[in-house]
């Protein structure tokens, strides 16, 4: 047997108990976000990204190795299972390898080769391979196998039907497809070409394209590929097939003095031809595109997550504007806890263009509710219903700011469930100009309620596997609402249910013993949930918060399981509970470092030579050492003291003093905020050289598109964006940074504006 744990070891470069301790967390039912964060002294500290990579690769090891006793299992039935091939379908690494080495072993339907074995051609095919006849006559050979009553009418067919078994026994080699598919991606070129060249599309840079297999680009990959789908492109591989039909010879050849070696030849040609350079073609086209599909998940789930981390803009007043031409833009005020106060409509746009009256109805909306930012999706019409914004802030005087905010995803949340219960009395368009505000005010809690896919942050998301990339998101979602942590007393079930160890059906349970009974005062009432049982409480306790519930740690992120132990730190440093409730605990840094670090005065080691000192000589080395320590050093060794004499792990305790020092801090206040902006600029006001700030909207495998208050997003090239060379733009940007750009290229007839991020001079 295989020793999966072995090998995560190596591939991660991490300790035996490392994955031995995770591996167990998870078979026991614990999810990504807990042991992350709960179980630090288990894992050694791993991350969740290391923790997430590491349970997808335990999952594919696991198929594996299901799928290796299958193989085994199914060649033995058939009673051809040698101690040989056994030992390579153990030994395989990968599942392709499985496959292959099951290949002649799989049941078929029907094939040249299998009509041919029917016909009791067989050993005529074994009498060519075996290559031990130098002298006598072909059709003599070959006479014994004619039977018209079969099918095998002369010693043609009879050797045709022979060459036809040779050349699938040589297409079912394991070793030969292995080292062709090798070829492939050594040595193959990806060709496309248009199926029509005057017709004009978005994928005209691939009508005469070239480029090596092992150097083409994941995106390039997807885009080729939607294009064939969409029937624009037509693509294939052109690979080295000459020296292919050698290697192939080479390896089946053994006495090219044979009568039948034209046979053999014939048959190996066909082989290569008919049977597997189409299939090792699409298979190897099926890698890359696993690869790019791989890549651009990964893109879109870190695009996500910082989508939905985003800082919240909190206790603002908001006007948020779901634009449009023909229907109006949709009006929805929502005061600074989220709530719905009012919705309306105006017709600034075409075909109305009732520009003064949109204008003025806004302006009595600003005084009406008191608002402090107008948000405008970025959809049609925005930057039209943007301009008649800003044109509208110089008119008043209090001070108005307006974001551009992403309403992807807003339409699919109006008409969803959720909306419909959460507004039963709303039209649907009213409902997507509430999710554009309330986006403002906390990202997070609004995006979970529409489908991750829909977010719209990244490149072919429609065109990879749809199931990878929904459990990938729904990771990163999961992650992300862990990470901050949810108000247990105002959470949707669209949030909670994203909770580590609450399901749906669970969140909908909280949510109704909350309307049933009140609010949540003490974490310990989750038990009294429906079908929330102990393991559940253990998962999901430390990240739901009760801000004014009755034991002030129930607003921090301290897990239950370590309450008594946090008290009795809090006694060691002099503190009590209400402290903790009125955040008091702000010198708890200070307070540590006045704890007594005793240190060995027996004996103490100094010099090359190990000299042992004793006494006043050995007092006098120890107040140097510790001098000497810096302040960080003297930090840790009270640290060190605390954890031994509470007998908590070291890793638990910083996380609940870190905690303590802001308690039920929200981690994305740490980030840049968004930009408010109160004017806005044309391309027309642009010009090459002009440096501007702006949003980064979104990443992809060629660089960012950033929101620099124009109508069109600009884009940084890759090549565009740092002074050094880089691989991937998500070294040097991510979604929701603001950053600093020069415009070095508009095109105003395609709408386009090129960026820079680069120190120019």
């Amino acid at each position: 047997m295989v020793d999966i744990n072995k090998i995560l070891c190596e591939e991660f470069k991490i300790k035996p108990f490392q994955v031995e301790n995770t591996v167990k967390l998870i078979d026991e039912g614990s999810t990504i976000p807990f042991i992350a964060r709960y179980r630090k002294e288990q894992t050694g500290s791993l991350d969740d990204i290391v923790l997430r990579d590491l349970y997808d690769r335990l999952i594919y090891l696991r198929n594996l190795e299901s799928r290796k006793e299958e193989v085994i299992r199914l060649i033995e039935e058939q009673g051809k299972l040698t101690e040989e091939l056994k030992q390579k379908i153990l030994n395989a690494d990968v599942l392709q390898r499985v496959e292959d080495l099951y290949r002649p072993f799989k049941q078929k339907k029907s094939t040249r080769a299998s009509k041919a074995k029917e016909k009791g051609l067989e050993p005529l095919a074994e009498i060519i391979i075996a290559q031990n006849i130098v002298e006598g006559d072909l059709e003599d050979i070959a006479k014994p196998f004619v039977d018209e009553e079969k099918g095998v009418a002369n010693t043609k067919d009879a050797y045709q039907g022979a060459c036809d078994i040779i050349a699938e026994k040589v297409s079912d080699n394991a070793e030969y497809r292995q080292h062709i598919r090798e070829i492939y991606f050594a040595d193959g070129i990806i060709i496309s070409e248009a199926v029509d060249e005057n017709e004009e599309s978005v994928y005209e840079m691939y009508y005469k394209y070239e480029e090596a297999v092992k150097n083409v680009a994941n995106h390039r990959v997807l885009a080729i590929n939607r294009g064939e789908k969409e029937k624009k492109l037509k693509v294939k591989i052109s690979t080295p097939d000459e020296s292919i039909v050698s290697y192939l010879k080479s390896k089946e050849i053994i006495n090219e003095e044979a009568i039948t070696l034209t046979y053999l030849i014939s048959a190996i040609e066909d082989s290569y031809k008919r049977l597997i350079s189409s299939s090792v073609e699409k298979e190897v086209r099926n890698m890359l595109t696993e690869r790019a599909e791989e890549e651009a998940i990964k893109v879109f789930g870190k695009n996500t997550k910082n989508l939905l981390m985003v800082p919240p803009v909190k206790d603002v007043r908001v006007l948020a504007i779901d634009p449009s031409f023909r229907t109006g833009c949709k009006l929805a005020v929502i005061d600074e806890t989220g709530k719905f106060l009012d919705h309306g409509v105006i017709y600034p746009n075409e075909p109305r263009n009732e520009i003064e009256k949109s204008q003025k109805f806004l302006m009595d909306w600003i005084k009406k509710y008191d608002i402090d930012v107008i948000t405008i999706g970025n959809g049609t019409a925005s930057r039209e219903t943007e301009q008649v914004v800003s044109d509208m802030l110089t008119k008043i005087d209090k001070n108005v700011s307006y974001i551009i905010v992403s309403e992807a995803g807003a339409s699919v949340y109006s008409a969803s469930k959720l909306a419909q219960e959460e507004y039963p009395d709303l039209d649907v368009t009213v409902r997507g100009a509430i999710s554009i505000g309330r986006r403002l005010q906390d990202p997070l809690a609004e995006l979970v309620k529409i489908d991750p896919k829909s977010i719209g942050v990244g490149q072919y998301q429609h065109d990879v596997n749809q199931a990878k990339l929904g459990l990938a998101l729904d990771g990163v979602v999961e992650d992300s609402v862990n990470n901050v942590g949810v108000d247990l007393n105002t959470a949707s079930t669209a949030l909670l249910q994203y909770v580590s160890g609450i399901s749906k059906t669970i969140s909908k349970n909280v949510v109704k013993y909350r309307e049933e009974n009140g609010k949540f005062k003490d974490r310990k009432e989750l038990i009294k949930v429906k079908q929330l049982g102990d393991k559940a409480f253990e998962q999901c306790a430390g990240f739901l918060r009760i801000t004014d519930g009755n034991n002030p740690l129930d607003k921090t992120a301290v897990h239950p399981e370590v309450y008594e132990i946090a008290e009795k730190l809090f006694r060691k440093l002099g503190y009590t509970l209400e402290d903790v409730k009125q955040d008091r605990l702000k010198d708890i840094t200070e307070r540590i470092m006045k704890i007594e670090v005793k240190e060995d005065k027996k004996n103490v080691k100094i010099g090359s030579k190990n000299t042992r000192l004793k006494g006043l000589e050995a007092l006098s080395q120890l107040n140097v050492k510790e001098e000497k320590k810096s302040f960080k050093e003297k930090y840790n060794d009270r640290i060190k003291v605390l954890a031994e004499e509470l007998n908590l792990g070291i890793p638990t305790l910083t996380d609940i003093i870190e905690e303590l020092k802001k308690p039920g801090r929200d981690p994305r206040d740490e980030m840049q905020k968004p930009i408010l902006r109160s004017d806005v600029m044309k391309m027309e006001d642009m010009e090459v050289g002009m440096k501007l700030s702006g949003t980064v909207r979104n990443v992809v495998d060629f660089g960012a598109f950033v929101d620099i208050g124009v109508k069109q997003d600009g884009l940084v090239h890759l090549s565009e964006m740092s002074d050094k060379y880089i691989k991937s733009p998500m070294e040097v940007v991510q979604v929701g940074d603001i950053i600093n750009v020069t415009i070095i290229s508009i095109d105003t007839q395609k709408q386009r504006i090129g960026l820079s991020m680069k120190n120019k001079k």
